[in-house]
């Protein structure tokens, strides 16, 4: 199986996708592991489009966890599911708010080799803020997706639309209780 996991910043994509992944016994890939260098620089485009295509092409199967909309090209055209994580607004906020905090208080590098780590000031006295990001787009993220669920071009992909959590555990064990395919 072959699912892109997606939603706004804090919403928990990245738990779900990793719990998805091990369910599978597929791998997890991470969007802003593809993405962030050191120093908080991004990789440009076509770098990135090609090392997103060869990742998902390396595997029969994979859960690969993040938006980035400008990909949506490659990682559609390879996916089979789209898992849309859309909680409400404030719990993902008080949850963009938490995890904020939380990588800012034990100062964890976010992803391996980058030195990234979230700091007081960037995370919540910045334009770079992710609690920022998270109140820009949860609204236009909640519209795109819609739109998309219903969008021919995309009628070839199975979308699965997460509203709490006991949505998301249904699902789970809905998967959990197919049978496993030959990956």
């Amino acid at each position: 199986m072959r699912i892109n996991v997606v939603g706004t910043s804090g919403v928990g994509k990245s738990t779900l996708a990793r719990r998805l992944a091990a369910q599978l016994n597929v791998p997890y890939i991470e969007m802003d592991t593809l993405y962030w260098r050191p120093d908080w620089q991004g990789t440009p485009d076509d770098e990135l489009f090609a090392r997103l295509e060869d990742v998902l092409t390396a595997s029969e199967g994979w859960v690969l966890d993040g938006n980035y909309n400008r990909t949506r090209p490659v990682k559609w055209r390879n996916a089979e599911m789209i898992v849309w994580v859309d909680y409400g607004f404030w719990r993902t906020l008080r949850q963009a708010i938490g995890r904020a905090f939380s990588r800012a208080w034990t100062k964890q590098e976010l992803w391996p080799g980058t030195g990234n780590r979230e700091r007081f000031r960037r995370s919540f006295l910045s334009r770079d803020s992710i609690i920022l990001w998270t109140l820009k787009t949860w609204h236009k993220n909640r519209q795109r997706y819609l739109t998309d669920m219903h969008d021919p071009q995309f009628a070839g992909l199975t979308f699965v639309r997460l509203r709490n959590q006991a949505d998301t555990e249904a699902f789970i064990t809905k998967l959990s209780q197919q049978p496993s395919p030959d990956i």
